[in-house]
């Protein structure tokens, strides 16, 4: 008889940081100490807390155990699992301003309290590669109340009543979008996967802890609709999620709730994968249908829509992973239970991964109007080494940066957009005092200028030039007149490109010249990087009175920039010296200034 279950964490996250070990560890040791018919082992989806991995949870009591080596094993197994005796110094205690001594649940820890997790509600939970787990979970329930107590035409009434938005960018209502797929014979769902934003990886863990939500929801769009045939897009870089959802597929079919006539109602639905090699405009839609077809991802002009003429030309829907993750619990509980969440206009929650410089990185869903402050201060621990918070860029290459002195701004599509930022997948990457806006503008167009399909002018040649401008600033070459140059450009290319990819590059430098203006002033005018950061615009020093003259400087330099002799105090020669920063970096006396 099992009396505990050791849940360990299989997300990609955690087995980056050796949860495969982990694993076997526990089972070598489980079956040395004869507990093989009393303990089993699970391996989960992702916790969330990606930066305390390997993540280990013991039920029935719920400890969370984390940054758990192999050689800590030995000790849970023998003192936890056979003896009953917690082993506190790997439990995890950050409860905020509580003291807790003993046992602490994952759901008491102040990363968890203010959560409110329905898309992520099963990662973590349960086996992802197991669907008798799902099932225990309610899973397919909803699948089967829309085929056996639902028309097509109640269903999709449910999910616009929920006001559900679209998970992916912009925010389009979903039920409306259903509600949109023309007649015809022949129709398809397809899921995007492809999450290409920088920081980004709330699908890839969905996908590896809960895969089967996002089978059930693909199935009810497809009744819903019309359509008998599903497609997951999903970026061949995500492995384990797309081993876990072929798995996913091969049992839902095994089961009956995949292929002909399922739950006896005469309903056909089928999935199948397409990898896609990792290009960002494939997150556009019609690009992604394109590159489904076979062909190169680039963007169709729109109208017509995909609702009416998307895959193979056929009306087709599409949503992120995300989204389809949230209709089974719309069906089960109601649309008026999720329209309790959220904002009036912002409904239900939403799942970021918050990256960068914060204590908690990881995975958060959190109900939509959630003040930035409470993400950062109170679920993300606030920022390390007793740095000030500067700025948090939502929305990856397409959003835009938030201000510290907008910390209290609701996190909604409506408020985001009035900021011209922008909720998009679900990045957040906090950045602290030390960070250069006009760097940050220019890694984001870096990243654009590369991603670009080319097909349209304004975006091939726009952003280029748009990069050329920042890296004339961030070397120092800037005139006040690029300003104007800048937002002259952005405002061009933003009216005039082809797809959204195009449409919401300029977003990152529209927001920092918005917000941070005067350090781009500063980069032009003062020839100076406030941040420090822009290499153009440094310079070491060494502050005689506390140069020791230890001669370590001159050791790591190497362009052989710095001299002096033992004891003296040392110089570095500007001409020669390359701005790496290794002389600070290794100097024991804080004798090494950057200015």
């Amino acid at each position: 008889m099992i009396r505990a279950h050791v849940l360990i964490c299989g997300g990609t996250g955690c087995t980056s940081s050796g949860s495969v070990e982990i694993q076997k560890a526990f089972a070598e040791n489980i079956e040395n100490c004869g507990l093989s018919e009393e303990v089993k082992i699970v391996q989960t989806g992702c916790f969330g807390l990606c930066a305390l991995g390997p993540v280990v949870i013991i039920y029935p009591e719920g400890t969370f155990y984390s940054r758990v080596t192999p050689e800590d094993v030995k000790e849970i197994v023998e003192e936890h699992l056979l003896k009953g005796r917690i082993v506190d110094r790997l439990v995890y205690k950050d409860t905020g301003d509580e003291e807790v001594e003993g046992n602490v649940a994952l759901a008491d820890t102040a990363f968890y309290k203010t959560q409110n997790r329905v898309v992520l509600r099963n990662c973590g939970v349960i086996d992802p590669e197991v669907i008798d787990e799902y099932i225990a979970m309610d899973g397919y329930q909803a699948l089967g109340k829309v085929l056996t107590e639902m028309t097509p035409e109640e269903v999709i009434k449910v999910v616009s009543d929920s006001g559900l938005r679209g998970r992916g960018g912009a925010g389009f209502p979903t039920g409306r979008k259903w509600s949109l797929c023309a007649d015809g014979d022949q129709k398809y769902v397809v899921c995007n996967a492809d999450e290409g934003d920088p920081g980004a990886f709330m699908d890839r863990s969905v996908l590896e802890g809960d895969p089967h939500c996002l089978i059930e929801a693909m199935a009810i769009c497809g009744y819903a609709i019309g359509a008998n045939q599903g497609y997951v897009y999903v970026r061949a870089e995500y492995p384990i999620a797309v081993a876990r959802l072929q798995k996913a597929i091969d049992q839902a079919r095994e089961y009956g709730l995949l292929g002909k006539d399922i739950f006896g109602t005469g309903f056909d639905f089928d999935l199948d994968i397409r990898l896609g090699a990792g290009a960002f405009v494939c997150g556009e839609e019609t690009a992604l249908m394109t590159s489904i077809e076979g062909h190169r991802g680039e963007p169709r002009p729109r109208p017509p829509y995909p609702a009416v003429k998307g895959l193979y030309g056929k009306p087709t829907i599409e949503n992120n992973v995300e989204t389809f993750a949230n209709i089974p619990q719309i069906i089960l509980r109601g649309a008026e239970w999720f329209a309790s969440m959220g904002t009036e206009k912002s409904k239900g929650t939403k799942v970021f991964a918050l990256g960068g410089k914060i204590h908690n990185t990881g995975l958060v869903e959190i109900p939509m109007g959630t003040t930035l402050r409470e993400i950062i201060d109170d679920i993300g621990g606030g920022i390390p080494n007793g740095k000030k918070f500067k700025a948090a860029q939502t929305g990856g290459p397409s959003g835009g940066c938030i201000p510290a002195s907008l910390m209290d701004t609701p996190i909604d599509y409506d408020n985001l957009t009035a900021i011209g930022c922008m909720m998009g997948s679900g990045g957040l990457i906090v950045m602290d005092e030390d960070t250069c806006m006009v760097d940050i503008a220019k890694f984001f167009l870096e990243f654009t200028v590369d991603e670009s399909c080319g097909k349209c002018t304004p975006c091939r040649i726009g952003t280029k030039r748009l990069l050329e401008l920042l890296q004339k600033i961030c070397d120092g070459n800037g005139e006040l007149e690029d300003l104007d140059r800048l937002e002259e450009l952005c405002e061009y290319i933003k009216a005039n490109s082809l797809c959204a990819l195009g449409q919401t590059a300029p977003n990152p430098v529209l927001s920092t010249l918005r917000f941070f203006r005067d350090e781009y002033v500063a980069h032009i005018v003062d020839k100076k990087c406030p941040a420090g950061v822009c290499k153009n615009l440094l310079s070491y020093s060494i502050v005689a009175d506390k140069c020791k003259g230890c001669t370590l400087c001159s050791r790591v330099c190497p362009a052989g920039a710095i001299s002096g002799t033992v004891k003296e105090p040392h110089v570095i020669d500007q001409s020669k010296c390359v701005k790496c920063g290794a002389c600070m970096e290794k100097c024991k006396f804080g004798a090494i200034i950057k200015q």
